[in-house]
């Protein structure tokens, strides 16, 4: 079968991603007597200098990683959590009940650095210095910048011209958007690693690491987050300015944790994911499902294996809705979410003809939040567009498309709010966890603040950690459910 990525063979070793500096990054280290938790880490870190638009130093890290020396695996839970003083309370105060996807209001605490930080520490045998000086170099001298890196930029320049100014003196060297094939630089980024690299100070080569994580955390890089949020008011989607509610302090308290893997065993593989805080185990919820299917006589692209696929996939994503939270604040009933029985009888749900229903299942002892907005659920932007109905007598598409641009007083796309316009299309098509609900403790909702020796409540929510200030832009992922890759 031909594929765009086709299989690799060697009998050395080999590295993938999504960028060719990266790969070409991991495998160098690799071939300088790196490990392969040492080259990963450098293809971090390299990914975040080459594909700004889709990941940065701002953003999370959930890792699965496989110990060859022991035999086991593990979970590095990189998603840091919500601010302590994000509470419902804090928002309806503001007059929200959707969080804003951009801006400062929705931002967590950066986890990326930590997780990759802590690979590092406890796999990986080089020093983060030798680690992170291809993204030093990268970010100094400029990577090549690719067509999708130009496009994104150009959507959101009027943002940045007009609102967003630190972030336009990084994406738009010399007021322009920068061409394909051309050098975009980040000074202040390798400016920000060189001085993390300094301040990495130890008696040994885990102290050091320890030690560029205290720098980040609950050092300059914290105290300069702390200060843009608490002195900037930033546009968000709700067409206000807003200050962050983020704070240092809020990065002090967190670190990266080490888990055990979700496993379930299917055919002859055992498949990894990450806990209930992310939205992995929909993927295992899945499987058992079409464990009782033969999809393996069914046509690849055939009508029969899409519908039958498809619609384990809305069994298994009503179940998230309905159970999956962050298990240091609920209780997430995965042995039942994954047992034989309850899937049998979920997959007897699956007929002919599609399902339009969310339709989580039911679990003994169990109530499945948010059981009654699985049907129409609206939204205040909804609310505020008028009664108009689509065809079909849900809201209309075109209602919130105009509601959108209407309070932007230009098209919507030109803001870069495609996000936000898919928020809103789930929630009209009927995803209730898509706004701020109480009594969900769920990876994309807010939860009450935890004790101060416990690390706060985790969300996956989209950030905007601006470049300017040391930390890279993260272009934001929109509620969890891409926080299980």
């Amino acid at each position: 079968m031909f594929t765009t990525r086709p299989e690799i063979a060697g009998t050395f070793g080999v590295a993938a991603s999504t960028h060719w500096l990266a790969s070409q990054t991991a495998m160098a280290v690799l071939e300088r007597g790196g490990n392969a938790f040492d080259a990963a880490v450098a293809g971090a870190f390299v990914l975040h200098v080459a594909e700004p638009h889709l990941n940065g130093p701002g953003g999370d890290a959930p890792i699965i990683l496989h110990d060859a020396g022991t035999g086991k695996q593990h979970v590095i839970c990189g998603q840091g959590p919500s601010p302590q003083a994000a509470t419902l309370g804090a928002f309806a105060a503001l007059g929200l009940d959707l969080i804003p996807g951009t801006g400062l209001l929705p931002a967590v605490v950066p986890g990326a650095f930590d997780a990759w930080a802590l690979l590092l520490r406890d796999w990986g045998t080089w020093e983060l210095a030798d680690v992170l000086a291809y993204a030093i170099g990268y970010a100094r001298n400029g990577c090549h910048v690719v067509s999708r890196i130009s496009a994104q930029i150009e959507t959101m320049r009027p943002m940045f011209e007009r609102e967003w100014k630190t972030s336009a003196a990084v994406f738009l060297p010399g007021g322009k958007v920068p061409l394909p094939g051309s050098l975009l630089r980040r000074p202040a980024l390798a400016d920000t690693y060189e001085r993390v690299c300094r301040e990495a100070v130890g008696t040994s080569r885990e102290a050091r690491i320890d030690a560029a994580r205290d720098a980040w955390y609950r050092g300059f890089v914290a105290e300069a987050v702390d200060r843009f949020f608490r002195g900037n008011e930033i546009l968000d989607v709700s067409g206000r300015r807003h200050r962050g509610l983020l704070t240092g302090d809020d990065m002090a308290r967190w670190s990266a944790t080490v888990e055990a893997p979700l496993t379930y065993d299917y055919g002859e593989h055992t498949v990894l994911k990450c806990g209930p805080w992310s939205q992995g185990p929909v993927l295992l919820q899945m499987l058992a499902l079409l464990k009782g299917f033969d999809i393996g006589a069914m046509d690849p692209v055939g009508a029969d294996f899409v519908h039958v696929v498809a619609e384990a996939m809305k069994l298994a994503y009503a179940d998230r809705e309905a159970y999956y939270g962050d298990p240091l604040f609920a209780t997430v009933p995965m042995e039942v979410l994954l047992s034989d029985a309850y899937n049998a009888d979920r997959r007897a749900l699956i007929g002919r003809s599609a399902s339009m229903d969310l339709r989580p299942g039911t679990v003994p002892g169990f109530t499945p939040r948010g059981r009654s907005q699985c049907r129409r659920p609206r939204c205040a932007a909804v609310r505020r567009c008028g009664r108009q109905r689509g065809a079909d007598g849900g809201p209309s598409w075109g209602v919130v498309r105009r509601y959108l641009s209407h309070r932007r007083h230009r098209p919507a796309w030109q803001h870069g709010q495609r996000h936000a316009i898919r928020r809103l299309a789930a929630i009209v098509a009927g995803d209730p966890g898509a706004w701020v609900s109480p009594g969900q403790p769920r990876p994309d909702v807010l939860v009450a603040p935890r004790p101060a020796e416990q690390p706060g409540a985790r969300e996956t929510a989209s950030d905007h950690l601006v470049a300017q200030h040391g930390v890279a832009e993260r272009q934001g992922l929109d509620g969890i459910r891409d926080a299980g890759r």
